[in-house]
């Protein structure tokens, strides 16, 4: 299968989120619940003025900055991009804690890390300051198969192994996966298009049902595959964990999905 070219969008967003570079700035007074700074390493000769947000300010929730800068202060602040009129934005939370930064700056996309599973998919990641919680794997990233609940792919207290997605200066967090390291199933699956198998209905839809048709393979019978005419719901023409036969229409790799139609209605096409 030739890999699909990567979504620009996804691509500027990446970019946003990587670290930038690290700036000493001045503190020169507020603009509301913003920090106003002057670049002090522009250079000589050179003078810049940016701007600190107020959510790029603190990992401690403040009410106004000023609780935590004055004017003529000099601080270190990661420059986080140029908005209107050019003019650089900057994080003083990035900069906050420096063993949290080194450490998150050592997280390349791509690695491999290990740590604990805690409360709801957070991870103590091996080598993170005392006391911080670093990690985070989304649910969709926890498996290929279909789950409910996070509970059903790890438990507390856990020890995983995942890759590293992002490493967030601004955020604090490295978002993981641990799908990442496991094979597509769909890849071995795909040579089932056309077949007719035998599947356990896992979840029912307003507008079809779930049925699972291997290890972490799911595929979707659409209401309208299914007969039973116009009135007919999922509910009442199936249930939740009942056996049900179907054949496999389309095995979409790109889009990891399996299409399923019912056995009587692919025999009459």
């Amino acid at each position: 299968m030739t890999a699909s070219a990567p979504d620009p969008r996804l691509e500027s967003l990446r970019g946003r989120l990587l670290p930038g570079a690290v700036r000493t700035v001045r503190v020169v007074g507020f603009d509301g619940a913003d920090v106003l700074v002057r670049v002090v390493d522009a250079g000589e000769g050179a003078s810049e003025t940016g701007r600190i947000p107020l959510h790029d300010v603190s990992m401690r929730r403040v009410e106004h900055p000023s609780e935590l800068f004055t004017v003529g202060q000099e601080i270190e602040a990661e420059e986080t991009g140029r908005w209107r009129g050019g003019q650089p934005h900057f994080s003083a939370r990035a900069c906050e804690n420096p063993a949290l930064r080194a450490f998150l700056l050592g997280c390349a996309p791509g690695q491999v890390v290990t740590g604990v599973h805690g409360f709801g998919v957070f991870v103590h990641v091996d080598g993170e300051p005392e006391g911080m919680c670093t990690g985070f794997v989304r649910v969709p990233d926890l498996t290929w198969g279909w789950i409910e609940h996070p509970s059903q792919a790890v438990e507390a207290g856990r020890r995983i192994t995942a890759e590293v997605i992002t490493a967030e200066t601004r955020s604090g967090q490295i978002a993981l996966s641990l799908k990442a390291l496991q094979e597509d199933p769909l890849i071995r699956f795909a040579g089932q298009a056309g077949l007719v198998l035998t599947g356990t209905v896992v979840r029912i839809l307003p507008f079809g049902v779930l049925v699972r048709l291997a290890p972490d393979v799911v595929g979707l019978l659409h209401l309208s595959e299914r007969g039973g005419g116009p009135s007919a719901t999922p509910g009442r023409l199936v249930a939740e964990g009942e056996p049900i036969t179907v054949k496999v229409t389309e095995v979409d790799l790109e889009r990891h999905r399996v299409r399923l139609c019912a056995v009587g209605r692919a025999a009459e096409s």
